[in-house]
């Protein structure tokens, strides 16, 4: 599904990625782990296309991501990347449902299609009471699976989370975690997943530990 290949990146002076090598497959749930700085999230962002490394080459589904220009780019994202960040970045002027959509919509999709859809994945992560609730009528909890129902919205090839469960308390953690692998079980979703949660790190297929800005652990 994803291959990266000495993947660096610098800022400034900061040499933060120091030739990472890494290949994920299809339904495979994958945590990076490490200390604070050590460049996980820096990694993340450049296997999402969020950020463009110094060198190296990505690949997702066999199409190389550095030969594709920016335009392209954002629709290759939009269409076959999921996101899902600690604090949900749900848009507060809009309704949950508005925001699971919002995706979508940017992908020009048949609406009743997205609409369907978007009914769908509200209903599997049990948050459809909450369809016409804007995110400040909505728990942490809650608002975590609406944003993760934004991710899957388009039916991604991979969805990105940094540190999704770190703005949780444990009960509600504990939910995400597992909604996690009914998700890869049901719908074969792959995810690569940032994390300081040592239970969610050791439920991962594969554990990968980033020292130093290298891969010290697989």
């Amino acid at each position: 599904m994803l291959k990266a290949s000495n993947i660096q990146k610098s800022y400034q002076q900061l040499h933060v990625l120091k030739g990472i090598d890494l290949a994920v497959s299809e339904g495979e749930i994958v945590s990076i782990v490490g200390a604070s700085g050590a460049g996980k999230s820096t990694l993340l962002h450049i296997l999402g296309t969020l950020d463009r490394p110094d060198a190296g080459g990505i690949s997702i589904k066999d199409v190389p991501l550095e030969s594709l220009s920016e335009e392209k780019l954002a629709n290759f994202r939009n269409l076959n990347i999921g996101f899902i960040f600690q604090f949900h970045n749900l848009l507060p002027e809009f309704t949950a449902f508005e925001n699971i959509c919002l995706p979508a919509f940017i992908g020009n999709r048949n609406i009743k299609e997205i609409e369907e859809r978007a009914d769908y994945l509200m209903n599997m992560l049990g948050v459809h009471g909450r369809k016409h609730h804007k995110p400040s009528e909505m728990s942490g909890g809650e608002q975590q699976r609406t944003a993760v129902a934004r991710a899957l919205i388009n039916s991604p090839a991979i969805i990105f989370a940094d540190e999704p469960s770190g703005n949780l308390d444990s009960k509600n953690a504990e939910e995400l975690h597992k909604l996690f692998f009914r998700l890869r079980d049901e719908l074969t979703q792959t995810f690569v997943i940032v994390t300081h949660n040592v239970l969610l790190a050791e439920m991962a297929d594969r554990k990968i530990e980033i020292v130093d800005g290298k891969i010290a652990s697989d």
